[in-house]
């Protein structure tokens, strides 16, 4: 047992103080468009980890290196950063005709009036499919818009369901770096943590979508939305979906939809083989900052652990929280509360996993609901956020499409992440888990 030493925690207020007073400043007092997206974040853990070097001088700094090279070294941070690559590359596979086609397809199929309906479940099954919230926000906002424009439906309304969907999507796929980053750190298989989110998840999903048909019911309508779409290009996120709720592993998954991506996309003539090549290598790229970060933290967290960081911050969770139950939430608001800072929920994963893992040992909590604790708070956070990415980027995509709203005009209309805490307080203090 390491001996307690809170001052070992001070490299993560740096990156938090550096990372979050810079975000506030470039958004807020500078104005620039996505302040907190042009912090380089690698340059603030970079930070952080030379704060962390310069502490505890009785440890050589040779030492030092060797204690990070360990933590580096951990077998879940291998697979971590390989399947970020492989999840990127899909992606970039795949690309965003195929997406569309997806959208379009549902919104063919079902009347008028339930359009927003569609488009909060739209949002769902893209975002679970192509594991990223931020991409399918960039996708499926323009058709809400659309829907908006054609209907007579509420802007904000389309647009936070977009939101919601897409955070929906981001907490349960298979190839969200989310998911991804907490089954890697708490050592879960991802079908078990799928299994543990989705009876969280599914009932918030299901309120919201009754809350939105409420409203749409309501709505008077004057027109419909309807465009092109290749049904085959569906395929590749069907077959990724279905695989990984089966149990495959997560590289064949990704491999078959690599696979049947690629041939699907060169047989329609959708792209060129040297192109598609490109295109893997762009989406693998896209990839780069997740990684290195992970690298980062579980350095700078190695340092942390070695110097009695852990141990302090548990003591101090240990005061507030009590009991199994506490525990959870002590998790979950822990996660939150890197996410609010971070603006991140991977980084924010990433920052809480090593830290959780003590926690679901102190508590008895299994690691299969310690990841879903932690990408479902982290989610939480994030989709409501005005700071964060997938605020930032719906609020552009309706900007581009000729019209204005802020983020507090959205905020009211996101019933999702409100409905997921709920969701999740009530399987943390009411429903029992499992002590397996």
């Amino acid at each position: 047992m390491k001996k307690s030493n809170p001052k070992a925690l001070l490299p993560i207020g740096v990156f938090l103080v550096l990372y979050l007073g810079l975000g506030i400043v470039f958004e807020y007092v500078m104005k620039i468009p996505m302040g907190f997206y042009n912090i380089p974040i690698v340059i603030a853990f970079l930070v952080a980890i030379l704060v962390a070097c310069l502490q505890n001088r009785e440890v050589k700094f040779d030492d030092k290196l060797g204690i990070m090279a360990q933590g580096m070294a951990d077998k879940n941070i291998i697979t971590m950063l390989l399947i970020f690559m492989t999840a990127g590359a899909f992606v970039g596979v795949v690309g965003r005709s195929s997406a569309e086609s997806v959208a379009y397809f549902m919104l063919s199929l079902i009347p008028a009036k339930f359009a927003v309906a569609v488009l909060f479940v739209v949002a769902c099954f893209v975002s679970t499919a192509m594991g990223t919230s931020v991409g399918t926000i960039t996708l499926i906002t323009p058709i809400a818009v659309a829907v908006s424009t054609a209907s007579g439906f509420s802007l904000p309304l389309c647009v936070a369901s977009v939101m919601g969907g897409a955070m929906f999507g981001d907490n349960l796929s298979f190839i969200s770096d989310t998911t991804i980053a907490a089954c890697n750190g708490q050592g879960c298989a991802m079908k078990d943590k799928f299994r543990e989110n989705f009876g969280i998840a599914l009932p918030a999903a299901l309120v919201t979508l009754v809350l939105i048909l409420v409203l749409s019911l309501n709505t008077d309508l004057e027109g419909a939305v309807t465009q092109d779409y290749n049904l085959i290009q569906i395929i590749p996120y069907v077959l990724v979906l279905i695989g990984g709720i089966i149990g495959i592993n997560v590289f064949v998954v990704l491999l078959v939809g690599i696979v049947s991506g690629s041939i699907i996309m060169l047989a329609t003539g959708q792209i060129a083989a040297i192109d598609l090549i490109g295109s893997m290598g762009s989406g693998a790229a896209g990839m780069f900052e997740t990684s290195m970060v992970a690298i980062l933290v579980s350095a700078m967290c190695a340092l942390i652990r070695e110097y009695g960081g852990f141990e302090a911050l548990l003591s101090g969770i240990r005061k507030v929280f009590k009991g199994k139950k506490g525990g959870q939430l002590g998790m979950g608001l822990l996660v939150g509360a890197m996410d609010i800072a971070t603006a991140n929920n991977t980084v924010a994963i990433v920052m809480a996993n090593p830290i959780a893992a003590e926690m679901a040992k102190e508590y008895g909590v299994t690691s299969r609901k310690t990841a879903s604790i932690l990408d479902t708070f982290s989610c939480i956070f994030q989709g409501v956020i005005p700071y964060g990415a997938q605020m930032l980027v719906a609020l552009s995509a309706v900007h581009e499409m000729g019209f204005e709203l802020s983020a507090f005009d959205i905020i009211p209309k996101l019933f999702y992440p409100g409905l997921l805490l709920i969701s999740s307080l009530i399987f943390i203090f009411v429903i029992p888990g499992k002590n397996k």
